[in-house]
C-alpha cells in the first residue's frame, strides 16, 4: 500500500473528505474500536458508568473472555500486547506470535483489521490513537514490507516520549494525562475527518491498578475513562445525526487482575480472563451473549465494514463474529479412543450440513499454503462428527465450512496425550 497522509501528535486539522463514495440512500459503515486496559467485566459492572451504559442501551453488554483455551493448543498470555494483538488479528498467541510486551517477532501473516481493510479497499481511511506507540509500529506494523506495507491515515501516538509536555512521575498521572490527549484528538479527527477505520488506546486504568489493585483510585481511574469514551461517543452521535454514516463503536478490555489483590495479570486464573464488551451495533447475533472472545471481535468489525478477507486469511481467523450472520461457534477437537472426535455448537438452525477438511500441515505461518483435503459433509444438527485420521501425524488443523463462515480448529496429539 502507498503512504498516504499522516497525523502526528500536535497536529491537527487535515483538509481533505475522508468520505467514501456511496450511493445515496446507502448508510456509510464506519468502525471504531477502544481498548481500556485492564479492567476486569466485575469491576464494569458494579461501578456507575454513564457512557458505557447509555451505548450498552443502544445495543448491548456481554462478558467475555481473553488467553485462548487454558488447557490447550492457543492458551495465550493475559498481557497487554498479547491481546491487543488478539484482538486485530483475530487469532491466539499460537499464530500471532506476540507473547510479552517486548513484541519480539510478531507473525504477520496473520492480518490486522487494518491491513484486512486497506488492502479490500484503498479508499478507505485507517487511524490510530494511541497511549502506546508499539500499537502502530510493532503491532500494526506500519510501512513493513512483512506487514503489507501499509501506512495509516491518522495517527496521534508516541506521547510517553515526551517528557516536556508530560514530566513523568511515579504517580503515573502523566499517563492519564496522555490519554485525555489522545482522547481530545480521536473526537477531534471524527468529528472532522471521520475516519472509516479507528483503533483507540487508553492505558491508565491500568497503571492504577499496578499501583493499587481493588482500591478507590482504580475505581477513579475506569470512571474517569468513562467520562473521556463520553467526548468519543458524542462525536459518533453527531456524526450520525449530520452525516449517512452508520458507526459502530466496540469498548472493551485486554485482560483481566488476579483475585487476590488486582494488581497482576498474566495467567489464566478466571479473573485474568475475564473481560468484556460494549458495542452500540443494533445486528448483534446470538453468539453475543454467548461470551464471546478477544479474537472474535475483529471479524465482527468486518462484518460491519462489510470486508472482504481474502480467502487464506479467513481459514485462519479463530474469532466468530457477533454482528451479521453466523452458523456455528466453540469448535473443539478431543482424542476419543483411537480417533478424533470433532464437536461444535449450531448457532442458525437453518444450516442442514457442515463441511470438513484437514491438512497436517501449517505453511500458512510460513508464507506457504496449506492444501486441505475434504473429509466429508456432516449433518450440521448433530453438532459432532467422529473421523479416524488416515495419518499418525501429531499435528492436523481442521477446518469446517458452513454457508456464512470458515471455522478452524487444530488438534495436537502430543499435547492431549500428555494431559
Amino acid at each position: 500500500m502507498y503512504r498516504r497522509f499522516l497525523l502526528i501528535p500536535l497536529l491537527a486539522g487535515l483538509a481533505f473528505s475522508c468520505q467514501l463514495t456511496k450511493t445515496e440512500n446507502t448508510r456509510q459503515p464506519k468502525a471504531l474500536f477502544i481498548i481500556v486496559d485492564g479492567i476486569p467485566a466485575d469491576v464494569i459492572e458494579k461501578l456507575e458508568l454513564p457512557t458505557l451504559k447509555e451505548i450498552q442501551q443502544v445495543g448491548g453488554y456481554t462478558r467475555a473472555y481473553t488467553g485462548g483455551d487454558a488447557d490447550g493448543y492457543s492458551k495465550t498470555p493475559t498481557i497487554s500486547a498479547v491481546g491487543y494483538n488478539s484482538l486485530i488479528t483475530g487469532t491466539w498467541a499460537n499464530k500471532h506470535n506476540v507473547w510479552d510486551n517486548d513484541i519480539a517477532d510478531p507473525n504477520y501473516q496473520y492480518w490486522n483489521i487494518f491491513r484486512i481493510a486497506e488492502t479490500a479497499d484503498s479508499s478507505i481511511k485507517t487511524a490510530i490513537f494511541s497511549t502506546w506507540l508499539d500499537n502502530r509500529t510493532k503491532l500494526i506494523g506500519e510501512g513493513l514490507p512483512d506487514a503489507g506495507s501499509i501506512y495509516l491515515d491518522f495517527k496521534y501516538d508516541s506521547l510517553e516520549y515526551d517528557t516536556i509536555r508530560f514530566p513523568h512521575g511515579n504517580d503515573r498521572k502523566f499517563i492519564q494525562e496522555i490519554d485525555e490527549a489522545v482522547v481530545n484528538s480521536a473526537a477531534q479527527a471524527i468529528a472532522n475527518h471521520a475516519p472509516d477505520l479507528t483503533w483507540v488506546y487508553l492505558e491508565f486504568t491500568d497503571d492504577m491498578g499496578h499501583q493499587f489493585g481493588d482500591s478507590p483510585q482504580f475505581y477513579d481511574a475506569v470512571k474517569a475513562a468513562d467520562a473521556q469514551i463520553g467526548k468519543i461517543w458524542n462525536a459518533i452521535k453527531e456524526r450520525e445525526k449530520n452525516f449517512n454514516e452508520d458507526w459502530l463503536i466496540v469498548i472493551t478490555t485486554d485482560h483481566g487482575r488476579d483475585a487476590e489483590t488486582g494488581k497482576r495479570h498474566g495467567g489464566q486464573s478466571d479473573r485474568e480472563r475475564l473481560t468484556w464488551i460494549t458495542t452500540n451495533s443494533k445486528n448483534l447475533n446470538q453468539y453475543f451473549k454467548a461470551t464471546p472472545g478477544m479474537v472474535d471481535i475483529m471479524p465482527s468489525i468486518a462484518s460491519h465494514l462489510n470486508l472482504t478477507i481474502p480467502e487464506q486469511i479467513r481459514k485462519e481467523i479463530d474469532g466468530v463474529p457477533f454482528i451479521g450472520p453466523v452458523d456455528i461457534a466453540e469448535l473443539k477437537a478431543a482424542l476419543d479412543q483411537d480417533g478424533i472426535l470433532l464437536q461444535w455448537n449450531l448457532l442458525n438452525p437453518a444450516v442442514d450440513s457442515l463441511t470438513v477438511f484437514t491438512t497436517t500441515t501449517n505453511n500458512f505461518a510460513m508464507g506457504g499454503i496449506d492444501e486441505y483435503q475434504k473429509l466429508k459433509t456432516v449433518s450440521a444438527k448433530e453438532e459432532k462428527f467422529w473421523f479416524k485420521p488416515d495419518s499418525d501425524s501429531l499435528f492436523i488443523k481442521i477446518l469446517v465450512s458452513t454457508p456464512h463462515q470458515y471455522l478452524n480448529t487444530w488438534f495436537v496429539k502430543k499435547r492431549l496425550s500428555e494431559q
